[in-house]
């Protein structure tokens, strides 16, 4: 599978989309996409160019940090994601209280009705969690079963 690093519109869409969803204006760095739906952010010293040329030499599986993944025509971060804009993230916050976040933290989703219909980022106090995806009743959890407490 090959890296495609997205041009100025490609980046431009995505950024959008997460200027819809969540507030974000402004993204440092490379986007890379790796297979249909993983997008990646990097922010080192290589260009476009030198990575090409890279990906020649040597098999490139990705480039950067896992950021996001695009779902249905939406963005949802990676925790490291929402840890690298967490300045930016205006909107589709939902904060949890202590009980909510304990179930949260080891990876279940939450029953309850948040009122909204889209992705969300999780927030405790004024820790970054993880998104999850809202519905009519619950909170889907995204955390990876390496990241999550046990019970």
């Amino acid at each position: 599978m090959s890296i495609k690093i997205l041009n100025k519109s490609e980046k431009q869409e995505i950024l959008n989309k997460l200027k819809n969803q969540f507030g974000i204006t402004d993204i440092q760095g490379l986007l890379v996409k790796c297979g249909a739906e993983r997008i990646f952010l990097f922010q080192g010293s290589l260009n476009q160019k030198e990575i090409k040329k890279l990906e020649k030499i040597v098999p490139i599986e990705r480039v950067g940090i896992y950021f996001a993944k695009e779902q249905n025509n939406l963005i949802r971060l990676s925790i490291d994601g929402i840890l690298i804009l967490k300045n930016q993230i205006k909107k589709n916050i939902f904060e949890l209280n202590q009980e909510q976040m304990k179930e949260w933290m080891c990876g279940n989703e939450l029953n309850i009705n948040s009122g909204l219909n889209d992705f969300v980022i999780i927030k405790y106090k004024n820790d970054f969690l993880g998104t999850g995806k809202a519905s009519e009743n619950k909170i889907t959890n995204f955390i990876p079963k390496a990241r999550r407490l046990k019970k």
